[in-house]
């Protein structure tokens, strides 16, 4: 008989199992809240693998002691999904612990909904996905979203220390000892993810020899047990955005220690692309005016990179992060333009100006197009006064300069200049 995996084995049977997520099971908390009224409702669990949305779905499940059916919304068919509702019926009700339910196709959507929504079926839909990304809304809209957090540290040393004891389940017989550091790396390594601390000790266990007849784990063991989870980040996952959001911000928050830990993940995850793309909106959009040459400094920095590729590329880019981080910040600009655009998009755009319009035609001046407009050049200073806005928008000001920078400054200075003639 082959052995079930160790994390497998030692999934929670009871809400109270459960390690972690005591904004969910805590006291006082909605989940546990549902378990003490014993009315378990439609859920999905989403979160980074390894926080154990499938382990819970089953135990809340098993507190209640009701029946339930595990499926994958992938690899299952409709036909299972059919054996699942028969089964609802003859017994009045079901779980269904639905794996990778943002891949639920339509055909097996349509069918589960029903018997979602008369309380027949009781669907517990896991994943990886932010739901609001990737959950269709007939779906969401009947169900509760909770999120699972990454363990912490702690948290996934007190799993592998319940591990090494559980005589039942766990390695418990296997005369085990973990060193303190080793225990540690376990913990670290897998960065929050439960499944690959628990693997790498279930794979640290039966890959070391006995002496004495007892196993011992040191630093050295744990390193080689895992070290392909050192590091977690998905480029293609909702945690990829998360980081890229975290990047931006701390950029446009001045926090050099922040950015640069934000950019070691995305040069780790070896995106490249969505470093550059992320850093050249940061120029225009964060430092902006504030600091004109940041962009083209940037867009510098980034071909550089680009052409040396990795690991070099991680110079040019982080000069150019300290610089983004370090300058002023306005976002005067583009907000102009916002509004600019808010007018247009609802209609508020007049009618041109006369004297502006297009004057390069026969018979143009009798329909008064071009006629009184004034070059400037053609004046001290090169500026004259005149309307360029339509009469429904002339006392329109869209543009509000920042004091952020002295290149800012002498706009705002000139800008102001121009409105006292006006």
């Amino acid at each position: 008989m082959v052995q079930q995996p160790l994390a497998y084995r030692l999934r929670p049977k009871h809400i109270n199992d459960i390690i972690g997520q005591a904004h969910l099971v805590g006291e006082g908390k909605m989940i546990r809240r549902m378990i003490e009224a014993n009315r378990l409702a439609s859920m999905i669990l989403f979160g980074p693998p390894g926080t154990g949305k499938t382990s819970m779905a089953t135990a809340l499940a098993e507190s209640l002691e009701l029946r339930y059916k595990v499926l994958n919304a992938v690899i299952d068919k409709k036909k299972d999904m059919e054996i699942a509702v028969e089964e609802a019926k003859m017994s009045g009700t079901l779980v269904l612990v639905l794996d990778e339910v943002h891949r639920l196709d339509k055909g097996k959507q349509d069918f589960l909904l029903p018997h979602v929504e008369s309380n027949l079926i009781t669907l517990i839909g896991c994943t990886t996905s932010n739901p609001y990304h990737a959950i269709n809304p007939a779906i969401r809209s009947r169900v509760h979203l909770f999120e699972l957090k990454r363990l912490t540290i702690n948290e996934v040393k007190q799993a592998l220390e319940r591990a090494i004891n559980d005589q039942e389940n766990g390695l418990g017989n296997m005369q085990l000892t973990v060193s303190d550091d080793a225990l540690t790396h376990f913990a670290h390594a897998a960065n929050g993810d439960l499944r690959a601390a628990l693997n790498g000790l279930e794979l640290a266990a039966y890959s070391t020899k006995k002496s004495n007849d007892k196993v011992s784990i040191d630093l050295s063991v744990a390193e080689a047990c895992m070290q392909k989870k050192s590091f977690s980040h998905d480029k293609n996952g909702d945690a990829h955005y998360d980081v890229l959001s975290a990047f931006q911000k701390s950029i446009r928050g001045s926090d050099v220690n922040a950015a640069l830990h934000y950019l070691a993940r995305l040069i780790e995850a070896g995106d490249l692309d969505s470093i550059a793309r992320r850093m050249l909106v940061i120029a225009y959009e964060d430092i902006g005016l504030a600091n004109p040459q940041a962009g083209p400094r940037t867009l510098a920095a980034i071909e550089a990179a680009e052409r040396v590729g990795f690991p070099e590329a991680r110079i040019p880019l982080a000069v150019a992060i300290v610089e983004l981080c370090l300058s002023p910040k306005s976002n005067s600009a583009y907000k102009a333009l916002d509004q600019a655009l808010a007018d247009v998009r609802h209609q508020q755009i007049g009618e041109i100006p006369d004297h502006l319009k297009d004057s390069h035609y026969q018979g143009a001046s009798k329909l008064g197009r071009g006629v009184g407009y004034q070059y400037p050049h053609n004046f001290p200073g090169g500026w004259v006064k005149q309307q360029y806005l339509p009469d429904t928008l002339k006392e329109k000001k869209y543009y509000q300069p920042l004091e952020t920078g002295k290149f800012e400054r002498a706009l705002k200075q000139m800008y102001e200049q121009i409105n006292k003639y006006e």
